[in-house]
């Protein structure tokens, strides 16, 4: 099992922080107590929490205390305020300063609860590091040693530190995400927040509050005011994933934050500054949404000012055991047990078409793991585990990544005239033919001749076009 949740608890009233410890521990959250904010801060500081819930008023270092020097010191340490009705302007200036949320008292358990599991989720994710190119630790990580991660490694060694925007291409389930957190540890703003919006799992009518925030009685339901997400991750990174599906009244409040770095809450007249880095991210053609007059063109101009493209798992096939080696390392221990995976099993694996990239290769060895109970995962269990995932290997998953490739090359064409679209899909095909063949045969140069009908001359030199190796497999004739 995973570790519970670590809260730093500080409350100046013994019955109240008891009661709260009970309750939470309960929940199963790991709870360590404070009776002020000078010991409560201490202890922050010095010990891993992944979120402090505290009081406003107490002796020794007040809430606002505590949240200015957490803001400085550890910025991805969430910190959620409880206050009484008489100071609700003082909570709200506190969430400014950098608080993560805020809950009046008195309050229901239930109130609590959802806040409470959000800032913990959020602060261990803050915590955790991604790695580029680790494959046997449970950190997060980039995993890879490709031609095409290599080129990914590169661009984020390159731009990271560089202040402009950043739109990271690929298709849904590639790892966007760890790239635009690499981007962040890596650059200038990594002391300060990151702040992460999944664009296109917010309803449209509630984005805008989400984003930007709102003000009390702005709209139905809106009984006090809403810090958003650009105030939170105010002089640090702002990830939005799934841009291309913000709507064209959102997409103008967006570019004249980026243009002239203030924004109003919804509901609101006043302009407030913000100093935030902006990586986006899609899985979309955006040229062609800007073509049906569904994107915004000046938009585009200043999201794009560098473009990092993530291939998908299908175009980089060497990687595959890697990421498996590291999958199972990484959730072994929580599912049953680190198994050894049997070379079978990561050779059927390694030819499989995976349209849901990493993300799917990541469920299943999941899995493999629970149906391996800390034994071997052999080819069968490899199987029944990619069967039992959402059309995994379905006989229409090949159609739909066909008819993505034949897009993918035809906005291509359309922003470099020089590409031809034929030729890229042709490319393309012959590429992964090249790589199923490769993990078909585990590398065997003459097996591999016979199956395309080529000479072995002609597999090597076309092996070495495509960036693909043989050297894991022997390179054997």
């Amino acid at each position: 099992m995973s570790t519970p949740h670590r809260i730093c608890l500080i409350d100046d009233d013994a019955s109240a922080r008891g009661a709260l410890e009970r309750v939470l521990t309960g929940e199963g959250y790991e709870v360590v107590g404070f009776p002020d904010g000078d010991r409560g801060l201490k202890a922050a500081l010095e010990e891993d929490f992944d979120c402090v819930l505290t009081d406003l008023r107490m002796p020794g270092v007040s809430g606002l205390e505590l949240i200015d020097t957490l803001r400085d010191e550890l910025p991805n340490l969430p910190v959620v305020l409880m206050t009484a009705h008489g100071t609700t302007e003082t909570a709200i200036e506190a969430t400014r300063r950098g608080a993560f949320d805020y809950i009046l008292k008195p309050f229901e358990m239930e109130e609590l609860f959802p806040v409470l599991a959000k800032a913990a989720n959020a602060g261990r994710r803050g915590r955790e590091k991604v790695a580029l190119g680790t494959e046997a630790s449970r950190e997060i990580a980039l995993v890879g040693q490709s031609r095409a991660m290599q080129a990914v490694y590169k661009e984020i060694g390159r731009v990271a530190e560089k202040p402009v925007s950043i739109m990271i291409l690929g298709e849904t389930g590639t790892g966007k995400e760890l790239v635009a957190r690499a981007l962040w540890q890596h650059s200038d703003r990594k002391g300060c927040a990151f702040v992460a919006v999944n664009c296109a799992a917010i309803p449209a009518n509630l984005l805008e509050s989400e984003l930007f925030g709102h003000e009390k009685g702005a709209f139905t339901g809106a009984d006090q005011r809403r810090i958003g997400r650009f105030e939170q991750a105010d002089h640090g990174t702002l990830f939005l994933d799934e841009i291309g599906d913000l709507s064209l009244d959102t997409q103008a409040k967006l570019l004249r934050v980026l243009q002239e770095r203030v924004f109003s809450r919804v509901g609101g007249r006043d302009s407030i500054p913000v100093d935030v880095r902006v990586i986006a991210a899609t899985h979309r053609d955006l040229s062609s949404l800007v073509t049906a007059g569904k994107f915004r063109e000046d938009l585009w101009y200043r999201l794009n000012v560098v473009v990092i493209p993530l291939p998908p798992l299908r175009d980089r096939r060497e990687d595959i055991p890697a990421l498996v080696k590291y999958f199972v390392t990484r959730h072994g221990a929580d599912l049953g047990g680190v198994a050894a995976v049997q070379p079978a099993a990561v050779k059927f694996l390694s030819a499989q078409p995976w349209p849901g990239n990493v993300r799917q290769l990541e469920n299943v060895v999941k899995r493999m793991l629970l149906g391996a109970h800390g034994y071997s995962i052999t080819e069968e269990l490899a199987r029944t585990a990619l069967a039992q995932g959402p059309s995994g290997a379905s006989a229409d998953s090949g159609a739909r990544t066909l008819v993505v490739l034949c897009e993918e090359a035809l906005a291509r064409a359309r922003r470099e005239p020089s590409a031809g679209a034929i030729a890229n899909v042709f490319a393309a095909v012959e590429r992964e033919l090249l790589a199923q063949a490769l993990a078909t045969t585990t590398g065997n140069i003459t097996q591999m001749a016979q199956l395309l009908g080529w000479s072995r001359l002609t597999v090597r030199e076309k092996l070495k076009l495509h960036g693909l190796r043989t050297e894991a497999a022997g390179d054997t004739e």
